[in-house]
């Protein structure tokens, strides 16, 4: 680690700077260099401060001595830092008023590749969620052959999201609200190892030893909102982590979008009402997101299948779909029989014809529910 580096990252280690301290180093023209070598009366009058505790010598000494301890543990772990005072700090998060003074990365995943999309949701996901993950992703690489996917290697769909990243072959970052000498959830750690394997990254604005508590989620959620173009909710309730992620999204312009759901899904009642309210446009295939995103194809491997919300649908088996669509569990053969009115014989024709079409799919117990996006 170079000189600058280690400074922008030590800076991080003094109580009390944050991002609009670093901008008015910045307006005043003093550098880190000047912040560690400069006397305590010098800085206040450069700075224009009276008095700051952080400007004592011990302080910043004892910045410096804490930076040298996470220096010598990012080199034996292959971890780089990205400093507000870097050339290369991703660039999408210079301007956002609590930008993270330091970016710690494990992994080589570019975090300022020209096109990067946020997927979140609900860490109980259903089916019909996970679903719209894997063939959005999957179709966006056939367009984007080095997108990057950002969630919170959370479980339920952040899981999901880079699941479908790997499966794809495009790289995937998740951001962590720890330090990395850690993964939270444990039972995700094999999944953080293969999405390092696969040329992702794992990140953090944390260093080593700081463990997980439930505002740094909340912190961590503002770099998932802002570090990337696009941001997804694809399954969520009223309240929770991934309605905090699209308000931040929405406060700073980044583009944001909604999977709609069924009336009555406790897990897509945020979602409905982020995109009732306005807030957010709704969530539909590949080419419809890269047509309201201004996005243009790189290369095209392959024309995906259009995978539609709502499909046209007649007859029998548009009777079929409503009466799962607007149902909030899966729902077995005699009930479909009873709502939709449909001879035994043909319902049993219809549901084949529409499982085959990947419109619904067949659960346990001879039940079914909808996968068509």
């Amino acid at each position: 680690m170079d000189t600058h580096r280690f400074l922008g990252m030590a800076l991080s280690f003094v109580p009390g700077t944050d991002a609009s301290f670093v901008r008015q180093m910045e307006k005043c023209g003093v550098t880190v260099e000047d912040f560690f070598s400069s006397s305590q009366s010098e800085l206040s009058a450069r700075l224009d401060i009276r008095f700051a505790p952080f400007l004592d010598k011990m302080v910043r000494d004892e910045a410096l001595h804490k930076a040298k301890e996470e220096s010598d543990f990012m080199q034996r772990h292959g971890i780089v830092s990205f400093s507000m005072t870097d050339d290369d700090y991703p660039s999408r998060l210079t301007d956002i008023d609590r930008a993270p003074l330091t970016l710690y990365r494990l992994g080589h995943a570019n975090l300022d590749a020209d096109t990067m999309m946020s997927i979140v949701g609900t860490r109980h996901s259903t089916s019909y969620g996970v679903r719209y993950v894997g063939s959005l992703v999957e179709d966006m690489a056939v367009y984007f052959s080095d997108m990057v996917i950002v969630s919170g290697l959370a479980l339920g769909i952040d899981s999901a999201a880079h699941e479908a990243a790997l499966k794809a072959s495009l790289p995937t970052v998740a951001v962590v609200a720890h330090g990395l000498n850690t993964i939270y959830p444990a039972v995700n750690r094999d999944l953080a190892r293969r999405i390092i394997a696969a040329g992702g990254a794992i990140i953090s604005e944390y260093p080593s030893g700081v463990t997980p508590y439930r505002s740094r989620f909340l912190e961590r959620n503002r770099i998932v909102a802002t570090m990337t173009d696009a941001v997804i909710v694809a399954e969520s309730a009223e309240k929770g982590g991934a309605m905090s992620t699209a308000a931040v999204a929405s406060s700073y312009g980044r583009e944001l979008f909604a999977l709609p759901g069924r009336i009555g899904d406790e897990m897509s009642a945020g979602c409905n009402r982020l995109i009732r309210s306005q807030k957010a446009m709704m969530a539909g295939s590949a080419v419809e997101m890269m047509g309201m995103l201004g996005w243009k194809p790189k290369t095209v491997k392959a024309a995906p299948k259009q995978r539609d919300l709502f499909p046209e649908l007649k007859g029998n088996e548009k009777l079929i779909y409503d009466a799962l669509r607007f149902n909030q569990e899966p729902m077995p053969v005699d009930a479909l029989r009873e709502r939709t009115g449909i001879p035994i014989h043909d319902l049993m024709a219809s549901l084949g014809e529409m499982e085959f079409d990947g419109i619904i799919e067949r659960l346990p117990g001879s039940r079914f529910s909808l996968i068509q996006y």
